[in-house]
């Protein structure tokens, strides 16, 4: 794309600036509460407006989708944020990687913490079936992979983690309400500097609302957000290893890093 050509949001076509939004609003379900959506719409700028569905969400509260023209363009080329320039190994190739390269198994230890129940991020990752037919890292040879699931303590996390010397430590945060995902992260930051691990270990985020420049802002070094494989997360760790023990340059990007 040339330097200085505008993007606006693509609905029916190319520059439209048409745009689908959801939200919530404390009202029963009536036509009065359509109207409410609508003009809530319009109050945020934008045109065009038309609620495509309206639907009860519990008592006198009704969920909305809507669709509107917003005039917003973002110049491209000014939007600044870390990318990937190398590309990734595949299942065989990397494990072939760290047998001649690192020579030992990489460790690497993950949970949900705080009062989080959800696992279905972690279990991606980790467990052995993986996502979308993309092995988890209990299917690597070269891995060695601890699952500790749900309502784990930071602090026992990073006790597990550093009694095995792990290489790298995910922490997956799905609830989100109040921003107690960022809350939780913080913590667990906090009490990596106290253990003396924060610069020793790989520490990731992972989440539904997770990018990679929240996770960094929060002190991690990587952070990976929805629709993130297995493989992403193994290439990052491998690479990761591999500029600690100065067989690669730091600062090398890889396909499959966060973004």
């Amino acid at each position: 794309m040339a330097a200085g050509t505008p993007i606006r949001a693509y609905g029916d076509r190319r520059d439209d600036g048409v745009i689908q939004l959801s939200f919530t609003l404390p009202v029963p379900l009536s036509e009065k509460a359509k109207e409410a959506a609508k003009l809530f719409c319009q109050k945020l700028g934008l045109t065009e407006v038309k609620v495509a569905a309206a639907e009860r969400a519990a008592d006198n509260y009704t969920f909305f989708i809507a669709y509107a023209k917003t005039h917003v363009a973002l110049d491209w080329a000014a939007i600044d944020t870390p990318e990937l320039v190398i590309k990734k190994l595949g299942f065989d190739d990397l494990n072939a990687l760290i047998e001649k390269e690192v020579g030992r198994r990489v460790v690497v230890f993950g949970a949900c913490t705080g009062t989080d129940t959800h696992t279905v991020g972690i279990d991606a990752i980790l467990n052995m079936k993986g996502f979308s037919g993309d092995y988890g890292l209990e299917r690597y040879p070269w891995f060695e992979a601890f699952n500790l699931g749900s309502q784990v303590p930071n602090a026992e996390l990073i006790r597990r983690a550093a009694l095995k010397n792990a290489d790298a430590v995910l922490v997956s945060q799905v609830v989100t309400q109040r921003d107690v995902h960022k809350d939780n992260s913080r913590q667990f930051i906090e009490e990596a500097k106290k253990a003396g691990v924060d610069k020793k270990m790989t520490l990731l985020l992972g989440g539904p609302r997770v990018d990679h420049k929240l996770a960094l802002e929060l002190g991690f070094h990587a952070g990976f957000g929805p629709g993130t494989k297995p493989s992403d997360v193994a290439n990052f760790i491998v690479h990761q290893v591999l500029q600690r023990m100065g067989k690669e340059q730091r600062g090398q990007h890889w396909e499959g890093e966060p973004r």
